[in-house]
């Protein structure tokens, strides 16, 4: 999808905020504990490549993705830390990340045993310790994989994980359970990583006991608790946390509707009097979901609420009084007090600010402060 440039519609990104973000966190992991920044998905939304630049001046010692192209993508403008895809990535694809200097994560026996590849490929074993997604979890086939990689040229073994289901919550029981879990499979290496690693972000911030040689920082990076959601209260983190992400817009037209009429598909709201209608360049092709009709965005200094079905690249809300063409709109804060931040909008879709900010689409064009 096009960046569109010529429209008034941008995602404002501050680093500065990133930045703290980052140093917080390394003051906060134990010493030699290597820090990961997790730049997956765009960095959240918040755009790879100059989240990882700025990470990697200030001294990150890797980072981790979800699939190979994101890995291409860094390595293609100059990051030269280690990468990690921690995504199953097809075992054809191996030669391709060898040569990039790419480690990729090893899922299962049979991923290993079709990996054809030239040159050495670094490589991570993925422990399911309870997530249900990928990786090991029954002994015998762990065994066998260790016996397959002893003295293997293929493969350099540099790390072996896990992720936590349930790291964000006051219960402790599951992640004792998968802690448990991961420190057997630990017991059965014959094979010896370079690195073994367990925290996220959550059972680093939230100081969850587990050993492990890398944290790797995600939602935390840019300011958000992963604990936030809406059914339940946010725990406090071990780490001050700043919001780096907002969203801004403007007015591109403004209408009074009168009595009877209707505002967008299926008129689901119908004016009852002479009302004052303000449209946005911006829609669900944006990332802004239909759901959000009736959530308050910042027209000005005023918080005017969505009204009528929004549309793929536009939206409406409904001002208390006329105002200009070109009044700035706030539709996302970066201010954890406002009433229209990202875990506000996220509570409101009965969601988690995680898929707010992903969904962002790349029409809407980053801009970096």
């Amino acid at each position: 999808m096009v960046p569109a440039i010529n429209r008034p519609a941008v995602v404002k990104v501050n680093l500065e905020a990133i930045k703290h973000n980052f140093l917080a966190e390394k003051a906060h992991i134990a010493a030699g504990q290597k820090l990961f920044c997790v730049v997956k998905a765009n960095a959240y939304g918040h755009g790879a490549v100059a989240v990882a630049k700025t990470c990697e001046e200030l001294g990150a010692d890797g980072f981790c993705v979800a699939v190979l192209d994101e890995a291409l993508q860094l390595r293609k403008n100059g990051i030269t830390k280690p990468i990690l895809v921690l995504g199953v990535t097809p075992a054809s694809k191996a030669a391709l990340a060898s040569e990039n200097d790419i480690s990729l994560t090893a899922p299962s026996l049979a991923w290993l045993k079709e990996v054809n590849c030239p040159k050495t490929l670094k490589i991570h074993l993925a422990i399911d310790s309870g997530m249900g997604r990928i990786g090991f979890s029954e002994d015998d086939e762990f065994k066998a994989a260790n016996d397959f990689l002893k003295d293997n040229q293929q493969f350099f073994v540099e790390g072996m994980f896990t992720h936590f289901a349930s790291a964000d919550s006051a219960d402790s029981s599951y992640y004792d359970y998968q802690v448990t879990r991961f420190e057997h499979m630990k017991s059965l290496l014959t094979i010896k990583p370079k690195w073994i690693h367990a925290h996220n972000t959550a059972a680093s911030i939230f100081g969850k006991t587990v050993k492990s040689d890398i944290a790797r920082f995600g939602i935390g990076l840019y300011g958000l608790n992963p604990s936030d959601n809406p059914t339940s209260p946010s725990l406090k983190p071990l780490v001050d946390l700043k919001p780096a992400l907002s969203v801004e817009t403007e007015l591109v037209y403004v209408k009074k509707i009168h009595p009877g009429m209707g505002v967008s598909y299926g008129s689901t709201f119908k004016a009852d009097k002479d009302e004052w209608i303000g449209t946005l360049p911006i829609g669900y092709a944006d990332g802004f979901i239909r759901k959000m009709s009736g959530f308050k965005v910042k027209v000005g200094d005023t918080y005017c609420p969505i009204v009528g079905r929004i549309c793929m690249d536009q939206m409406m809300v409904k001002m208390p009084q006329e105002m200009p063409v070109g009044t700035k709109v706030e539709v996302i804060s970066s201010d954890p007090n406002a009433e229209n931040n990202i875990k506000k909008l996220a509570d409101y879709l009965d969601t988690i600010h995680y898929e707010v900010a992903c969904v962002l689409s790349d029409r809407l064009p980053r801009e970096y402060n």
